[in-house]
């Protein structure tokens, strides 16, 4: 209100500086959802912006999330969505304190975003159409008279003094007061997020914990045969997540219920990693769709320790002596049929074949003469898939970055560093992500808004 501006006037004049100097801004490094509401921010709480954007406009990932439907935040309860981002959620605690689902709704619908919730608690525009959150920060960044500067790349921060000073682009030094990095991670590298933050906070002396792609398709050993299947799309399987390899999976060991991050269970450490139901698909190098990208990093940090193998159970829904029954029922009715003809009604058109070349059983073998030990493996296909992991597929093929800059460093508070006052952080640059389902974009909104009040603050 009124009082801010007094204090500016009177903090104007700071010795040979011009009097509202460019030293006196903050430069927001990086325009994407956690970059835009951070400048947007600090500019509507009276600090002079600068924004700059490596890309050649603002908003990159958004446009391209949800499948550029956006779906930006989650409607499910409180303490659910904190344990969608695992043991660094608490960190974000006092942050959704300040700016959570409701302050984003009403952000967008202000400048005329109206939202819906879907499945899953999904919350997206009403549009469908992820530009039209572009457009909100756009029109946000405009009223407080943020500048805006694309096709900018920040090579560094300057340090004077022990405290921020400003920062190096390609071009030239740019003085600042406070500076917020909001880089985003090193995933989607044509949205612009490459990693530069993560430099950047290293050559600071920032800890940065180890990076890894989460949610991420996954590589198999057995190529050929997932190659086989490609282009198949399961529903309603379970896909389980082993630690060996796949020789050595118990079948009797594949959960019954869900179990991961942001599943309230919280199991010893067996040999069980993950077990999900759900949607799945086979690509020419291995497993993708939604339940293999929600289990892929806990795959990915299994995969340090030793070899990881995976099951899928194709019929979940029945019991192996339920499944035991109703293929014997099934052989003995068609009996006349071939094996071929009798998979037909079990399994989809692709995976025929590879099921007949791995349980051995002739294709023209008629149901009546097919032994009970040829039953069994038929049985073990169709309960207990199996392939052996062979690592996921690059950071950028990922969705999310996992790992960033330690969040020991960063005060939660105000997201600012604990080493370098006048440096603050938001989003993805931190060790921060979580599944989908709109986690993770909320989380670069409200550590944006926290961290660009911070830095306004320092600036005035």
């Amino acid at each position: 209100g009124r009082k801010m501006t007094d204090d500016r006037a009177v903090a104007a004049p700071r010795g040979f500086l011009n009097p509202g100097t460019e030293s006196d801004r903050v430069v927001v490094v990086g325009a994407g959802a956690g970059g835009m509401m951070a400048a947007g921010r600090a500019a509507e709480m009276g600090a002079r912006v600068l924004l700059l954007e490596k890309t050649d406009g603002p908003g990159k990932k958004i446009l391209v999330s949800g499948k550029s439907r956006c779906n930006l935040t989650n409607a499910c309860d409180y303490e659910h969505f904190l344990s969608m981002y695992g043991p660094n959620g608490r960190f974000l605690h006092g942050v959704f304190h300040r700016f959570f689902r409701e302050d984003l709704i009403a952000f967008l619908k202000r400048y005329g975003v109206e939202t819906k919730t879907e499945r899953g608690g999904r919350i997206f525009p009403v549009s469908d159409d992820a530009a039209d959150v572009v457009m909100a920060f756009q029109r946000h960044l405009r009223k407080h008279g943020v500048e805006l500067r694309t096709g900018v790349a920040v090579k560094g921060v300057a340090v004077r003094g022990g405290r921020v000073a400003g920062v190096h682009t390609q071009e030239k030094f740019v003085p600042a007061r406070a500076v917020v990095l909001a880089t985003g991670g090193a995933t989607w590298p044509a949205t612009g997020s490459s990693g530069d933050g993560y430099r950047i906070a290293a050559l600071l002396g920032h800890a940065v914990t180890k990076l890894r792609p989460a949610l991420v398709p996954l590589a198999v050993i057995e190529t050929e045969r997932a190659k086989s299947m490609q282009g198949v799309s399961l529903r309603n399987v379970r896909l389980t997540a082993f630690r060996g390899a796949a020789e050595t999976i118990d079948s009797a060991r594949i959960p019954r219920e869900d179990d991961g991050r942001g599943l309230q269970k919280r199991r010893k450490r067996g040999q069980v990693i993950e077990s999900r139901m759900g949607e799945m698909l086979f690509t020419h190098f291995g497993i993708g769709g939604p339940i293999t990208l929600l289990m892929s990093l806990a795959v990915v940090d299994a995969l340090e320790e030793g070899p990881v193998s995976v099951s899928i159970d194709l019929k979940p829904a029945l019991t192996e002596q339920m499944l035991r029954v109703r293929l014997q029922r099934d052989f003995d009715t068609f009996g006349k049929r071939g094996f071929r003809n009798l998979l037909a009604g079990l399994l989809p058109r692709k995976m025929v074949d590879p099921c007949i070349e791995m349980t051995g059983i002739p294709a023209e073998r008629p149901g009546h003469q097919i032994s009970a030990g040829e039953r069994e493996r038929l049985l073990g296909f169709l309960k207990s898939l199996r392939f052996n992991i062979r690592g996921s597929l690059p950071m950028t093929s990922a969705m999310v970055t996992a790992g960033g800059v330690s969040l020991r460093e960063i005060d939660p508070r105000t997201m600012g560093s604990r080493l370098i006052p006048g440096l603050y952080f938001c989003g993805e640059v931190m060790d921060i992500d979580a599944d989908t389902g709109g986690f993770n974009l909320q989380a670069a909104f409200s550590t944006g808004y926290v961290a660009g009040e911070a830095a306004s603050a320092l600036s005035r």
